[in-house]
């Protein structure tokens, strides 16, 4: 579209959503671990190019329920230019339930609780956040943007606002000697939070990042196991939806906090006691993420 040739990312929840590329590339674009828009140079298309998108695709999908912006960190643009843009679509697909996008925690800081709640009028819906971690240094290390305390405000502000907050975490990203200093600040800043969603993923180091250039080695398999345990044993979690079914999980798990807590304490239990898990390497990879 209009260009944009690079690879387009959506969340797994977003499969069934018409995605519509309003961006390319990440505003910031700094984090260490992440190869996602790597070599893309971030651009806003403009809003008469965002229109003439919304135009055609309303009259191709004029029945579209669902639509994901992209790319990422939608979130960053002004207020203003949020609002025309949700206008329009509100406008052009009129059975429109719900409109989503990424948004780092800098980018939703930036707006004022009424923004925020105007937007929700619009019917934006859920903000994908990857918070990555609860641990400052982890943070500070692969070059976060903002501290796990900023993102927990921008959680709970937008929450406030109506908006729900998908928020995901890295398993592994700490390395083997933070492991556990990571999993538990990453339970006590998403017990802070409390995100209606809430995705774990493993770290699987790519080529094309900084952190695997710079000697990064993942946690072996039994490591990254435990470590998710000791994140779940922490969670105080009033009303949340809990994933780790990415293909880069070693034990697909799925749950709703509270009620599911022991259960999957259970099946992580009973997975490192079975001696499955590889003691020395990360094991096998996806072959795709």
């Amino acid at each position: 579209m209009f260009g944009s040739t690079h690879t387009l990312f959506r969340p797994p929840a977003e499969a069934d959503s018409l995605i519509i590329r309003v961006a390319d590339g990440c505003p910031w674009n700094g984090c260490t671990f992440c190869g996602m828009y790597k070599g893309v140079s971030y651009r806003f298309h403009g809003l008469e190019k965002a229109e003439a998108l919304f135009f055609r695709h309303g009259k191709q999908q004029p029945q579209a329920r669902r639509i994901f912006l992209a790319d990422g960190d939608v979130m960053h643009l002004d207020f203003q230019t949020l609002e025309t843009m949700l206008i329009s679509l509100n406008e052009k697909f009129r059975r429109l339930t719900r409109i989503s996008v990424y948004a780092n925690g800098a980018s939703i800081l930036a707006k004022t609780d009424d923004e925020l709640r105007r937007l929700k009028e619009l019917k934006l819906h859920t903000l994908y956040m990857g918070l990555e971690s609860g641990d400052d240094e982890t943070l500070r290390t692969i070059n976060k943007r903002e501290t796990a305390a900023e993102m927990t405000v921008a959680g709970r502000r937008a929450q406030a606002a109506g908006l729900r907050m998908s928020v995901m975490v890295l398993i592994g990203l700490a390395g083997k000697l933070r492991s556990m200093q990571h999993a538990r600040a990453t339970a006590e800043t998403v017990n802070a939070m409390q995100p209606r969603l809430l995705s774990a993923l493993r770290l699987v180091t790519t080529p094309d990042t900084p952190l695997c250039k710079s000697g990064f080695k993942m946690i072996a398999e039994h490591d990254a196991v435990t470590e998710l345990r000791e994140m779940i044993h922490g969670l105080q979690l009033e009303q949340t939806v809990f994933r780790a079914d990415h293909s880069s999980n070693i034990i697909p798990l799925e749950g709703r906090f509270p009620k599911d807590k022991e259960k999957l304490l259970t099946l992580l239990n009973a997975f490192i006691s079975s001696g499955r898990p590889d003691r020395t390497s990360p094991g096998q990879l996806p072959w795709i993420l």
